[in-house]
């Protein structure tokens, strides 16, 4: 079974997502001070570790550079969360070592996307996404075709980088900031209405109805998913020719 290790020192925060993650299947371990967490983390044998940025000892930042320093653990997944949303911030928890950064409020079906997401790289599962197949649509994310009922389909870059997004995780609820994150960057990064207004274009791209959408489907407070199954994405290939 995995293990995960919550470092998180609000009470209400720290059992909501003990309970959530335990109900997701993970054996899970909370404690609520960063010293106590690193500690934990070099001897508890975890899969993955969760910690918030803001604690009565020393903070998430210190604890996630002390666990990256020490040799038994360097390699153990971390995702940070903070309220401490500022663009600095982030920048600092990533090249400290976090492998991603969740800022307060979110929402549980987003964080546990998020989780699965950090295992299954950490497990091996790295190959990327290169094609889409559902419907009558193809998409060759690498060659940046589309076709919808053999027709070609004009989309820009950037609503590919979009489907690459989701094509990591199919079926799954995708948070605008998850999206934010992978399809702009640090470097070039709007807000979220942005990504909504992405999304409405390409429903009228795609989408038979995009009032009422088949495959890209609104989860209200919690962002948006592809709802196609794992088969429909292609890895290691080109999707299909022009």
């Amino acid at each position: 079974m995995t293990r995960i290790l919550v470092i998180e020192d609000e009470p209400a925060i720290r059992m909501g997502l003990e309970d959530t993650l335990i109900a997701k299947g993970y054996q899970v371990e909370v404690v609520g001070r960063g010293s106590e967490g690193v500690e934990r983390a070099q001897t508890g044998r975890f899969d993955l570790v969760v910690l918030d940025v803001m604690l009565p000892d020393i903070d998430g930042f210190e604890v996630c550079r002390r666990i990256r320093a020490s040799r038994e653990v360097r390699r153990l997944p971390i995702i940070m969360l903070s309220a401490r949303g500022a663009e600095l911030d982030r920048v600092r928890g990533l090249e400290l070592g976090a492998d991603d950064y969740v800022t307060k409020p979110f929402s549980l079906m987003e964080l546990l996307a998020r989780v699965a997401s950090v295992l299954r790289r950490a497990q091996g599962d790295t190959a990327e996404p290169t094609g889409l197949a559902f419907g009558d649509i193809e998409i060759d994310l690498v060659g940046q075709v589309a076709t919808r009922g053999g027709k070609r389909v004009e989309l820009p870059s950037r609503a590919f980088a979009i489907l690459k997004v989701f094509a990591r995780r199919p079926g799954e609820v995708v948070g605008r900031d998850v999206l934010l994150d992978e399809a702009w960057g640090y470097d070039d990064y709007p807000n979220t209405r942005t990504v909504d207004n992405h999304l409405v274009k390409l429903r009228r791209a795609l989408e038979d109805e995009p009032d009422k959408p088949r495959w890209i489907v609104t989860v209200h407070g919690a962002g948006y998913k592809l709802d196609i199954p794992r088969e429909a994405v292609r890895l290691g290939s080109h999707g299909p020719t022009p």
